[in-house]
């Protein structure tokens, strides 16, 4: 069995999850690197990593590491995307994966000529009931798609020198939480569909503090996103049917969704685990990476990123 070496970009919080998370049989973290070396020698020593780096591209160098984690702010994700693509390194980055389509589609570029998998570290659709969700859909026990509900409303602390508000490190409710909601939405849509209408409330730094967004199909299935940065919402998403709902509270790392049936059935469907969420991400990267599973994460991932423009293009107007 081929064992892989992991090394980590960017040192934030969201690695320090990661880290603490991973848990595989034929992978390992080998590597950390961060603009200090004092940061990247004392992340290493928590985290009982071998080796740190004081430069990304010291890291990149090393031969021995098959694929990078990125983890640093949204806007820096293209350029060390491409660094480590050209590096010769599988990669799996941190969603928002790249700021719009067209970074995303230089990447994807890249991987292809390349020969190496890209992949965005977004756990809806790596988590296990998701999966056994789609299985269940496409039986037609529930009948046709009609509708789709996905909020997420989290508070930030208004500070505008924060990165939730900062428009230099690509501040906003869309890229931080509002790709959870469209990827929660897009996973269940039968085909791509198109953003109808969205309106914005900017924060007083001109990023988007809260917005409504409409999505339909050509099937006319529909979906609401709605997203705040100052009004907690419960993460609970419903997915209705001509003959169910399916209602995932938290959905974002769900191991637990509760389906309503027309005629007063209730069932509860449970699959995976919420607290091996990042692992289910490393694993399936391992597979796309052998070949044992088809990359399609990634055109999901672009469906989503074309999106988030469209959302833009809205408010922009």
């Amino acid at each position: 069995m081929k064992q892989y070496n992991w090394g980590i970009i960017g040192l934030g919080d969201i690695a320090t999850s990661f880290a603490e998370s991973f848990q595989q049989e034929n992978s390992r973290i080998t590597a950390v690197a961060s603009r200090t070396l004092a940061k990247a020698k004392t992340f290493a020593e928590e985290h009982g990593i071998p080796e740190a780096y004081g430069s990304f591209e010291e890291l990149l160098a090393n031969e021995t590491i098959d694929i990078i984690y990125i983890a640093v702010p949204n806007r820096q994700h293209l350029e060390h995307i491409l660094k480590a693509l050209k590096a010769g390194k599988h990669v799996l980055c941190e969603k928002a994966i790249t700021m719009n389509s067209e970074e995303l589609g230089e990447a994807m570029k890249v991987a292809e000529e390349k020969g190496l998998i890209l992949a965005e570290a977004m756990t809806i659709f790596n988590m296990p009931l998701y999966h056994e969700l789609r299985s269940q859909i496409d039986s037609n026990r529930f009948g046709k798609l009609k509708m789709i509900q996905a909020p997420f409303g989290s508070y930030k602390d208004p500070d505008p020198t924060n990165r939730f508000f900062n428009p230099d490190l690509a501040g906003g409710a869309l890229l931080d939480i509002g790709t959870y909601a469209v990827s929660f939405a897009r996973w269940f849509f039968t085909a791509q569909p198109k953003v109808i209408a969205s309106v914005m409330q900017p924060f007083s730094t001109g990023v988007d503090e809260q917005s409504a967004t409409i999505l339909q199909n050509d099937a006319q299935e529909m979906a609401t996103v709605s997203l705040s940065f100052q009004a907690k919402m419960p993460k609970q998403g419903v997915v209705a049917f001509e003959n169910a709902y399916i209602v995932i509270n938290e959905y974002p790392r769900a191991d637990e969704a509760k389906i309503f049936f027309n005629d007063g059935t209730i069932e509860t469907v449970v699959s995976g685990n919420t607290s091996q969420a990042l692992n289910y991400e490393i694993t399936n990267m391992v597979k796309m990476i052998e070949g044992n599973l088809p990359n399609r994460s990634l055109f999901l991932t672009k469906d989503v990123i074309d999106l988030l423009d469209q959302m833009q293009q809205q408010w922009n107007k």
